[in-house]
C-alpha cells in the first residue's frame, strides 16, 4: 500500500495504519489468509455467475454479456460521514424536484437570471409535452442515483446527477447478499447499516405516488426494452423483487382510459410504470414515431393523470451536464440555503472563453459529453495520446456546446484485493434515492465503482471498472 500515497486512502488515510472506520474490519482481515480470500473471491464470482447478474456491453464486436467483477474488500464509511452526506443529498434532490416542477411551470429561476432561459429551451432533453403537467404527488425523481467523488478526510464533491434511470441498485444489493454469505462471521465484528429494505421501501414509495384514479393497492410494474438492454438483469430482479410485472411496450395498451396489462384474465390497468424506457422510445405517438419498446398514447393518460410514470419524462434535464453546473445556484434558490456538498468546477464549452480555456487546457482535463453517459464519449487528458487528443480537440471545436469540462480530481482510492495483497485504486460511489410525497429516504450505502486498472480514473462497468460493498457503519 506504498504506492500512489498522493491520493487520499480511505483505508489507510496518507498512512500506513487504518482510519477508524476501518479499525475493526482490518484487525479481521489481518487474521485472514491470504490464499482463502483468493478462494472466496472465486466463490464470489460463481455466486454471480450462478445468480446470472450479467452486463452487456455494447459497441463490441461481440456485444456478450459478461460480469461486472466484485471486489471483496469493502468500501467503508463511518456514520459521522454518512450523516453529512444524506444531509447534503436530500437538499439537493428537493432542490432538483423544485426545479423540475418550476421550468414546465412558471420557470421563475429563469425570470430570476438565475440559469438562461436557453440552457432549458435549447435542450433536448427538455420536454415540450411536460409544460404544465403535475405528476401525482408533485414527485418527478422517483428514484436517484447521485454519483459522489472524495477527494480527502472530509472532502466530497457530486460528480452528476442520475434522474432519468439510475442503475446498479441490484449490484448494491447482491454485493450485500454475496458478503453476508461468504463472511457471515465478519458482520458480527463490524456492525453495518442493512441495505435489504430496498425493494420494499421502492414498493412503498412508488405506491405513494399512485394516481387519484387508483384505487385499492396500486398495480406496480416495470417498463423493460426486453433482455438485450444493458441492464435488464436488473429489471428483471427488481420486478422480482418487488412483486411487481416485468413488462415489455407490447405488452401493455390504452384500454378505457387507463393504461393496462395483459393478463390471463384480460387487460389490467396499471397504476405505476417504473419506466426503464428513454424518453425519446416512451410513446410513438408523441415521441419517435419509430419506437417499438413504449406505449402508443401513454403521455396522453399520462397528462390526464391515468397513470404514474417514473422517473417522470423530462426529468433528463435535471442530470444533463451542463445544468450541473447551475447546481449552486438551484439548490440556493429553491431551499434558501447554500449547497451542503460541492460540485465539481466545471467549464461549459458553449461559452468562448470557457471553450478557449478548455482547448488550451485539454491535456489537463476531463472532457465530457452534455447528454453522455457510462463513460463513453469522453476525453481523460492526462490519461490521453496526443492522437487522441488532436481527434477529440476537432470534436469539440465542431460541436462545443456538446461539451462541459472539468478538472482532474484527486479521486480518493480503497484497497483491492490483488495476488500481491491489497492495492489502492479509485472509486466512486452512487447512493441511492427515493422520494415520495412524503419522505426522501436515501438508502445507507449505495453502489461503489471501482478502476480495476491501477491509476485508472474510469470506474464504469462498461469501461472494465468493478464493484465493491459499500457499508455504512452503525453509531
Amino acid at each position: 500500500m506504498s504506492d500512489e500515497k498522493q491520493y487520499f486512502d480511505e483505508m489507510f488515510g496518507r498512512g500506513e495504519t487504518p482510519r477508524g472506520p476501518y479499525e475493526d474490519y482490518f484487525a479481521w482481515f489481518s487474521d485472514e489468509d491470504t490464499r482463502r480470500l483468493a478462494r472466496k473471491s472465486q466463490e464470489a464470482e460463481a455466486l454471480f455467475r450462478l445468480t446470472g447478474i450479467t452486463f452487456n456491453v455494447y459497441g463490441r464486436a461481440q456485444a456478450a454479456e459478461r460480469l461486472i467483477p466484485f471486489d471483496l474488500v469493502p468500501r467503508i464509511i463511518s456514520a459521522r460521514e454518512w450523516s453529512r452526506l444524506a444531509k447534503g443529498i436530500e437538499q439537493r434532490v428537493r432542490a432538483i424536484n423544485a426545479f423540475l416542477y418550476d421550468i414546465y411551470h412558471r420557470q421563475e429561476i429563469i425570470k430570476a437570471g438565475r440559469v438562461p432561459v436557453e440552457m432549458i429551451a435549447r435542450n433536448e432533453a427538455f420536454l415540450p409535452q411536460m409544460i404544465g403537467v403535475k405528476p401525482p404527488g408533485n414527485v418527478y425523481t422517483h428514484i436517484v442515483g447521485t454519483d459522489l467523488v472524495r477527494t480527502g478526510d472530509d472532502e466530497f464533491y457530486v460528480l452528476e446527477d442520475n434522474a432519468r434511470t439510475p442503475s446498479g441498485v441490484s449490484y448494491m444489493l447482491e454485493n450485500r447478499e454475496t458478503m453476508l454469505h461468504m463472511f457471515p462471521e465478519l458482520f458480527s465484528k463490524v456492525k453495518v447499516q442493512r441495505v435489504s429494505q430496498y425493494p420494499n421501501s421502492l414498493r412503498r414509495s412508488l405506491s405513494a405516488c399512485a394516481p387519484n384514479q387508483c384505487s385499492g393497492r396500486p398495480r406496480l410494474a416495470v417498463l423493460t426494452p426486453g433482455i438485450h438492454n444493458s441492464a435488464y438483469y436488473e429489471h428483471a430482479f427488481l420486478a422480482d423483487q418487488m412483486n411487481a410485472e416485468l413488462v415489455e411496450g407490447h405488452d401493455l395498451r390504452v384500454v378505457d382510459g387507463r393504461v393496462a396489462m395483459r393478463t390471463t384474465q384480460g387487460y389490467k390497468p396499471i397504476d405505476v410504470l417504473y419506466r426503464r424506457v428513454d424518453d425519446e422510445y416512451l410513446d410513438p405517438l408523441n415521441f419517435n414515431p419509430d419506437s417499438v419498446l413504449g406505449v402508443p398514447g401513454i403521455m396522453d393518460i399520462y397528462r390526464a393523470g391515468g397513470i404514474t410514470i417514473a422517473n417522470a419524462p423530462g426529468t433528463g434535464i435535471a442530470d444533463d451536464k451542463a445544468i450541473y453546473s447551475y447546481m449552486p445556484d438551484i439548490v440556493e434558490f429553491y431551499t434558501g440555503e447554500k449547497a451542503i456538498l460541492k460540485n465539481v468546477p466545471t467549464w461549459r464549452c458553449s461559452e468562448k472563453d470557457a471553450l478557449a480555456y478548455v482547448l488550451d487546457n485539454l491535456e489537463d482535463l476531463v472532457v465530457k459529453e452534455v447528454h453522455g453517459s457510462g463513460g463513453y464519449g469522453m476525453l481523460v487528458g492526462p490519461a490521453a495520446s496526443k492522437k487522441e487528443i488532436a481527434r477529440f480537440r476537432k470534436k469539440l471545436e465542431s460541436k462545443p456546446g456538446n461539451y462541459i469540462a472539468q478538472p482532474t480530481l484527486s479521486l480518493s482510492t480503497v484497497p483491492i484485493l490483488t495476488k500481491a495483497g491489497l492495492a489502492p485504486r479509485h472509486v466512486d460511489l452512487r447512493p441511492f434515492v427515493l422520494v415520495s410525497p412524503d419522505r426522501i429516504e436515501i438508502t445507507p450505502g449505495g453502489l461503489t465503482r471501482v478502476a480495476l486498472k491501477k491509476g485508472s480514473l474510469v470506474v464504469n462497468s462498461s469501461q472494465g471498472g468493478g464493484t465493491k460493498d459499500t457499508w455504512v457503519l452503525e453509531e
